[in-house]
């Protein structure tokens, strides 16, 4: 079994390092404003204007901030690598690896902005998707390139940035509602899917609880976080993975345009994305996809936020109750056990399993709000415009690295290997749970979701 990441020591979790540097490049942003010298940390964020076949537009920003891409790549260089050294990986290949995924990243960023790649749907998330996972599926990547694929690492860094740039006053009145929205979702889907697997295709009841873990909760964690405390086999939780990585990559290409074509406002767009993915950094795609295909500015991130709201505010936080549940079924059912003092039921699981990162984006949200609260309305709005500008685009930065790793670890042989069972159960799932998210984002709670602003 994966060793999952509550087994390990705080300081060992990426969680832990995604919200330090999240939380430490937070407060530096704060501090160079306050002080002063938000000037200095412009050049770091670095975009691409829209291009079309004139090349030279992408080459004028590239001479106007070519020190810029310097900064960026040797801030995030440092900072990951600092927490890589810590967590136990191999300094040396993660250094290398992360230069070429930067490399890459400035590349796809490049094509992404093009005129006919956005006619065409292929902005930089999933553009990036789709060169991972063409490279990955046609040539062996080198070892010391795979130690710098790491998916979670980056999107939790992504997700607690996001806090940042999200005010709490709207997690604090959306939380109830995102809530029970991911209440009802996360149980209808997680029983469509295990009852399906259990009872039509006669799979091992912790195989199935493991696959409604990762269509219902909390996409890839949830699958290993109740594999875990199931007992399920290795390869359960591998196929459960798998089920994941495919639905989320479909999702990606289908729900924005959906969305658009249906003609949903932002918010409901948002919740629906948040409710129906399955893996974060693909409903952050998915949700920015959205935005750009309905034409809207680059500041009007409501999408992204209701998507935040509903994904990570209301289903990760189910990770460590969904834990709890599986192993108390797991002691008291499917292993046909009494729970004795050999087969104590550990409470503490519901804190060990809960994602801490999901902390670390209270955190910044709280810090940000309280900031702008304190600051004069002129000078707040500047705040926000100047040192959460350049926050989001890092953010964007963030999740294009995501992307990146989620192709390059992605292998289709590997994907078709584990047979039919489990897809079937798993599409059961997704094709209750598609409608059953846009009826409740788009009926149910639908004018909730159009005024978060």
């Amino acid at each position: 079994m994966s060793v999952h990441q509550s087994q390990l020591p705080l300081i060992k979790r990426d969680d832990t390092w995604a919200i330090i540097i999240a939380l430490g490049l937070t407060l530096l942003m704060t501090a160079a404003f306050m002080g002063g010298g938000i000037s200095f940390f412009k050049p770091l964020a670095v975009s691409f204007p829209t291009w079309t076949d004139d090349f030279s537009k992408v080459t004028k920003a590239l001479s106007k901030n070519s020190m810029g891409l310097v900064y960026l790549f040797v801030f995030f260089l440092a900072a990951f690598s600092v927490g890589a050294k810590v967590m136990g990986y191999n300094v040396r290949r993660f250094l290398g690896g992360f230069t070429v995924l930067f490399i890459i990243s400035v590349v796809v960023s490049i094509f992404g902005s093009n005129k006919f790649m956005k006619d065409m749907q292929l902005e930089t998330p999933l553009l990036a998707l789709l060169v991972g996972m063409i490279v990955s599926n046609t040539m062996k990547l080198p070892a010391w390139f795979s130690e710098a694929l790491r998916t979670e690492y980056y999107v939790k860094t992504g997700i607690v940035l996001m806090g940042a740039t999200l005010p709490f006053t709207i997690i604090m009145s959306a939380g109830p509602l995102a809530m029970l929205q991911a209440t009802i979702v996360a149980v209808i889907t997680f029983f469509s899917i295990y009852l399906s697997a259990v009872y039509l295709f006669k799979l091992d009841p912790r195989f199935a609880a493991t696959l409604g873990a990762g269509g219902s909760v909390c996409g890839v964690s949830g699958s290993i976080a109740v594999g875990g405390a199931c007992r399920a086999e290795k390869e359960h939780v591998s196929v459960a993975i798998s089920m994941v990585v495919i639905w989320a990559v479909i999702m990606v290409a289908i729900l924005p345009t959906a969305a658009v074509q249906m003609g949903l406002a932002p918010g409901p767009a948002g919740a629906w994305i948040g409710t129906s993915e399955f893996a974060d950094a693909a409903g952050f795609a998915a949700a920015a996809q959205y935005s750009s295909l309905a034409g809207l500015p680059a500041e009007n991130d409501q999408a992204v936020k209701t998507f935040t709201l509903m994904k990570v505010v209301g289903r990760d936080m189910f990770v460590g109750l969904w834990a709890l549940l599986a192993a108390i079924a797991s002691v008291t059912l499917w292993e046909k056990k009494k729970i004795g003092e050999s087969e104590r039921i550990d409470y503490g699981e519901v804190w060990r399993r809960f994602p801490k990162f999901v902390i670390g984006f209270f955190a910044a949200s709280i810090l940000t709000t309280l900031v702008i609260l304190a600051l004069d309305p002129k000078v707040g709005n500047a705040y926000s415009k100047e040192a959460l500008g350049i926050i989001k685009n890092l953010r964007g930065w963030t999740f294009t690295w995501t992307f990146l790793a989620i192709g390059f670890t992605t292998r289709f042989k590997e994907l078709t290997s584990f047979g039919w069972k489990p897809l079937a159960a798993f599409t059961i799932g997704v094709i209750i749970n598609v409608p059953l998210g846009y009826w409740l984002s788009n009926v149910v709670f639908v004018e909730y979701w159009i005024g978060v602003k």
